[in-house]
């Protein structure tokens, strides 16, 4: 796992070294072992480097070709690269290293763009192709390894994360107005916007080409939905029991330590099981709770590591890290991320950094399997808007628009349940391509808008309709998982997991996000997906004799933070100093955050995800403004 950079100047002179070198220092955190910067005439390359696999110098980035011509940094791993380092070497290909930055080179040198489809991993790499004055850059089919670019008249910037390309100068840090409207509706930057107006994030799936001065980005992988495999349960739970354990033994491939992250819910104890039966040694493992116990998942993760007689290590978030944590998480996004969860997944990065230096995790279980209860919601959701629209009024809305709102805004209240699902109901009917209920509604963004905002945001269609419209599946509920794999899933949970995991050093993993299991499931009908009320029903099938019974049948709980209680009591001050006292913004209406604020920390509503999405949104703005 690394940290990339580059340049190419547009007017064929001479690329600068020194703004390359503090692009790669930008990136440290990303690759304390090593750096390699390069100039080639009106290119250069940078590279940070954290040493996975193949540990000696010759390692060493930017990595080229036989002669040289064909330079590239790379992050990320390939799985399958010791098969491809085969069938090149007998195609007369000759390597220096045992590393897997060498192979694409070369698979690159026979197959150029198409080199793509044969590499099994998670990347974002940069290829410098001299003799064609050709920048060739590429992301991951799902988005694990991210990708940054800007696009002037004098230069064309890149890097692993967007404090590079602003550490290269000449690049404007203009807020994108539309991009950080997109943020306080989904909580994330939504690719290809950034929360700068000059830069922009390359989509995964992609790959961008810069060559005769002009820049072309293509898709080169699609997820197919259709057509759906016929065969019995049995035999599907079966093939999935074999993919899930091929995916996890390529992912146990290093040359350093390695370990698990374990929540104890069904899809990171699925892969520290997995592993526990292909290593030779107990699995290091590491779990985060909190001291309010309805948060607490660790009674869970206890009973998984117990049951694989894990290696395990825990570490309890209190309100107290809050404070000091925020500014570097705001930090590390480099744009205001509202997915509270990236505190708890910081704190487990670092603790898992002092025992290992690669964590495999069970990220993107949801959106493989249908784990969701969101996608629940939307099939009842169906079912609900069928009825007469004045016996929904008067025989249901009415009756739950007058039950109190529960002051928590996680837990099992029934109230709160019912009042969601309703308000989701309502807006599915009115708008069939959402997802879920926003952070901020319209309604409620027109009172926080500034007018400056509003008068720069004109009337645009939902940026997921047209990821709808692409799904090509004939079921809601497929269609919700295809989106939510090519959004949500990259921009916010990939997104949150590389930037907190690499600030402090360390390579997460993904097996569930092997692709060709991606493909799989793609395949699997919805129905035994989500069958009635059981979600990720065929992976529990595929492993009912890995798991323990406590964790197969627990109820779903996500990696939520006790915000609700800790902005009402312990962070109270905290939060109205940030976001009433200190230097307001030009874009938001500082009144309506009072209220709030105000209403929140009466108890009268549960407001703690948007005072959280405004306090990140806060924290960014005085870092880019340099207060």
């Amino acid at each position: 796992m690394c940290g990339i950079c580059g340049v190419v100047r547009r007017d064929g002179g001479l690329a600068d070294a020194a703004a390359l070198r503090r692009m790669a220092a930008a990136l440290a955190h990303r690759g304390p072992d090593d750096e390699g910067v390069e100039v080639r005439g009106s290119a250069g390359l940078g590279h940070r480097r954290l040493s996975i696999i193949d540990l000696s110098p010759d390692g060493h980035q930017p990595m080229g070709n036989e002669d040289g011509s064909v330079r590239i940094v790379f992050n990320g791993e390939i799985y399958n690269f010791r098969e491809l380092r085969a069938g090149l070497e007998a195609r007369g290909h000759r390597f220096r290293s045992r590393s897997d930055t060498e192979v694409i080179v070369h698979l690159y040198e026979e197959l150029g763009t198409d080199c793509l489809a044969r590499l099994r991993g998670m990347f974002a790499f940069a290829i410098w192709d001299e003799p064609r004055r050709r920048l060739f850059l590429a992301r991951d089919r799902v988005g694990k390894k991210p990708l940054y670019y800007a696009d002037t008249p004098a230069r064309f910037l890149f890097g692993s994360e967007i404090k590079a390309i602003l550490a290269a100068g000449g690049v404007e840090r203009r807020p994108d107005l539309q991009a950080l409207s997109h943020y306080l509706t989904y909580q994330y930057v939504p690719s290809p916007w950034t929360a700068f107006a000059g830069i922009r994030r390359l989509p995964p799936a992609h790959y961008l080409l810069l060559e005769d001065d002009r820049v072309r980005i293509e898709r080169y992988w699609r997820l197919p939905y259709l057509p759906k495999l016929q065969a019995p349960e049995e035999e599907l739970a079966e093939e999935l029991r074999w993919r899930l354990r091929a995916a996890v033994r390529l992912r146990l491939v290093s040359d350093v330590p390695l370990g698990a992250f374990l929540s104890g819910g069904v899809d990171s104890s699925i892969v520290v099981g997995i592993m526990s039966q292909l290593m030779d040694r107990p699995v290091e493992t590491f779990s985060i709770g909190f001291e309010d116990r309805s948060y607490n998942e660790l009674r869970y993760a206890r009973i998984a590591a117990s049951s694989f007689k894990t290696s395990s290590h825990e570490f309890e978030v209190r309100y107290e890290h809050i404070p000091d944590i925020l500014p570097r998480v705001v930090h590390h996004f480099d744009e205001p991320f509202a997915d509270s969860s990236a505190i708890p997944t910081y704190y487990i990065s670092e603790i898992a950094r002092r025992y290992v230096t690669v964590a495999l995790s069970g990220d993107a279980g949801d959106e493989i399997f249908a784990g969701y209860r969101r996608y629940l919601a939307r099939r009842l959701a169906s079912y609900y808007n069928r009825l007469p629209r004045s016996l929904r009024k008067s025989l249901v809305e009415r009756t739950v628009k007058r039950l109190p709102e529960p002051a928590t805004y996680y837990g099992h209240s029934l109230r709160k349940k019912v009042r969601l699902f309703v308000d989701y109901a309502s807006q599915v009917e009115e708008e069939p391509h959402i997802s879920w209920t926003p952070f901020f509604s319209p309604i409620e963004k027109e009172k926080l808008y500034s007018s400056e905002l509003k008068s720069h945001l004109g009337e645009r269609r939902s940026y997921l309709e047209e990821f709808f419209e692409q799904a090509g599946s004939e079921d809601e509920v497929s269609q919700m998982m295809w989106v939510d794999l090519m959004t949500y899933l990259p921009d916010d949970i990939l997104t949150k997991v590389d930037r907190m995991s690499m600030a402090v050093s360390l390579e997460a993993r993904n097996p569930l996000l092997d692709h060709r299991l991606v493909e799989f499931m793609a395949s699997v009908p919805v129905s035994l997906k989500l069958k009635g009320f059981s979600s990720k029903y065929l992976l529990k099938r595929a492993v009912e004799d890995l798991l323990p019974t406590e964790i197969m049948q627990r109820k779903k709980q996500g990696f939520v933070v006790p915000l609700a209680s800790w902005f009402r009591k312990e962070l109270k001050e905290f939060t109205y100093q940030a976001l009433l006292r200190d230097a307001g913004t030009d874009y938001l209406n500082k009144e309506y955050i009072k209220t709030i604020v105000n209403e929140h920390g009466s108890g009268r509503s549960d407001h703690s995800q948007q005072i959280f999405a405004l306090l990140s949104f806060h924290l960014w703005n005085r870092l880019i403004r340099g207060l």
